[in-house]
């Protein structure tokens, strides 16, 4: 436990309050993914708090005995520590934990992921935790936000407040934009292509959409790399097809960023004129290229667009698809079903896994996935793999009363199985089931519901997709009970 560095209170006994500083060494993660320390009976939670360091924080809101705090000062390094690789570390959200070993983050990940297992009576040790091939420089897709209040690294103030800006949001703040100089878990040339267009968008006068007044054109910049043959996609994603001076404007703006980066394959327009911060469009519109780069994983060509669901990081995706093979130990002959298939990466590995004779089935909700995994299972030559699109539940029900699975595998979104499905999943006659969580309660829950049904878990294991966050994604596989 780390002892007080200035006193809760300076006297009697009152309970800590917005603005007191004290000391406190942060020695876990929580569920939350928060870094986690202890002063008397309070628990003081900050997201990104160094872990095993001894930090002065200051209090920033309090809920019963939980204090939400803010580093002031690295007191004492954690044995961990090493230098952040990253310029804007400790001031960008994006990612929270460069300054701590990667070895010693699979660690507290691991642990935290253990504790919320244990805490919904999954009763297993995690079997192996998967690091990431790559560490630095891994995602291959990345949004940045156009705005117009820039955040100052020394005093959070606005600079030249209305001017456009382009970057990340500030760790905490999402009203602000941070200037991005350099972005380390970003693919290697998106700083650059970020600089280019904040440069071009400032020069020929564009503005950015504000979140207060609900105006303005530009909103996002997305930017995706392919893994397989450096193929880049750029999407410009505006409120509107033209800015208001004019179609000609935008198309000055788009040549210009061309010619600035001959190495971009593809730009596209995305159109959203609502209000939510999502880099999504309602409409898309290819400028130059063809509107969408090659990528291949697990065996499988894919083509990737502005708007499609794909792993961000693929070589840790390759490993992740890996171990859901092995979990599903598919059979020849045997009868799949892939919950949840998104745009196919999972049905058809475990199509060509099983090879001839077996019947693989994808379910999912999202009709451009559907449409985009029938597109890859025709290019890659398996086009006996079926994808239904339409309510999962109803799908998968009306599939299995034709011919029950012998394997289940189910990747749902965060917030994890619907309750129907769950108790549908638990019912099911298949050999096994295979359950991939992206958050680590939601999967916690679910896996404890097939345990309470009777399945027996075999394997459990964690694999990062994300490093430098506090992010597992988890695999259990389940066996049914003779």
């Amino acid at each position: 436990m780390a002892e007080t560095l200035t006193p809760f209170d300076s006297g009697a006994a009152r309970k800590p309050r917005w603005g007191d500083e004290c000391s406190v060494r942060f020695e876990r993660l929580d569920e939350r993914g928060h870094s986690v320390g202890e002063v008397g009976d309070f628990r003081l939670l900050e997201r990104g708090g160094a872990l095993g360091a001894l930090a002065r924080v200051r209090v920033l809101s309090r809920r019963r005995s939980d204090l939400e705090v803010r580093t002031l000062e690295v007191l004492e390094p954690g044995p961990h520590t090493v230098p952040a690789r990253c310029v804007h570390h400790g001031v960008c959200g994006g990612c929270t934990f460069q300054a701590t070993a990667y070895g010693a983050q699979l660690e507290f990940r691991a642990r935290a992921l253990q504790e919320v297992l244990s805490a919904a009576g999954v009763a297993h040790g995690l079997d192996e935790v998967v690091a990431s091939p790559e560490v630095w420089n891994y995602r291959n897709k990345m949004d940045f936000t156009f705005g117009t209040r820039r955040w100052s690294e020394v005093a959070g103030a606005d600079v030249c407040p209305g001017a456009l800006t382009l970057g990340l949001f500030p760790r905490g703040v999402h009203s602000k934009v941070l200037e991005i100089r350099r972005c380390e878990i970003a693919f290697g040339a998106a700083a650059a292509i970020v600089e280019s267009t904040r440069r071009l968008a400032r020069d020929l006068c564009f503005d950015a959409y504000d979140t207060v007044a609900q105006g303005g054109f530009l909103r996002h910049l997305l930017l995706r790399r392919s893994w397989a043959d450096g193929e880049i996609l750029a999407a410009l994603v505006t409120t509107a097809e033209a800015p208001a001076a004019g179609p000609e404007a935008f198309a000055a703006l788009v040549e210009a960023l061309a010619a600035a980066h001959p190495e971009v394959t593809t730009w596209v327009q995305l159109v959203n004129p609502g209000r939510a911060l999502v880099a999504v469009g309602e409409r898309e519109i290819v400028l130059r290229g063809r509107g969408a780069i090659r990528e291949r994983l697990a065996g499988h060509d894919f083509e990737v667009r502005a708007g499609s669901f794909f792993q961000v990081n693929t070589p840790a995706a390759e490993a992740l698809i890996e171990r859901v093979l092995a979990a599903a130990d598919v059979r020849p002959g045997d009868v799949i079903h892939d919950l949840y298939s998104g745009c196919g990466t999972i049905s058809l590995a475990l199509a060509r896994r099983a090879g001839p004779g077996a019947r693989v089935h994808g379910f999912e909700w999202v009709e451009s996935a559907v449409l985009a995994a029938r597109e890859a299972a025709s290019r890659n030559g398996l086009a006996d793999v079926v994808f239904h699109a339409g309510d999962v539940l109803d799908t998968w029900r009306a599939e299995h009363g034709r011919a029950a699975a012998d394997v289940v595998v189910a990747d749902p979104p965060r917030a994890g199985l619907h309750p129907k499905v769950a108790a549908a999943l638990a019912a099911s006659t298949a050999r096994s089931i295979v359950l991939v969580a992206c958050e680590a309660r939601s999967g916690a829950r679910d896996a404890a519901l097939l345990l309470s049904a009777g399945w027996s878990l075999e394997r459990v294991l964690a694999v990062d997709l994300f490093p430098h966050t506090p992010h597992l994604e988890c695999v259990f596989a389940f066996r049914r009970k003779p």
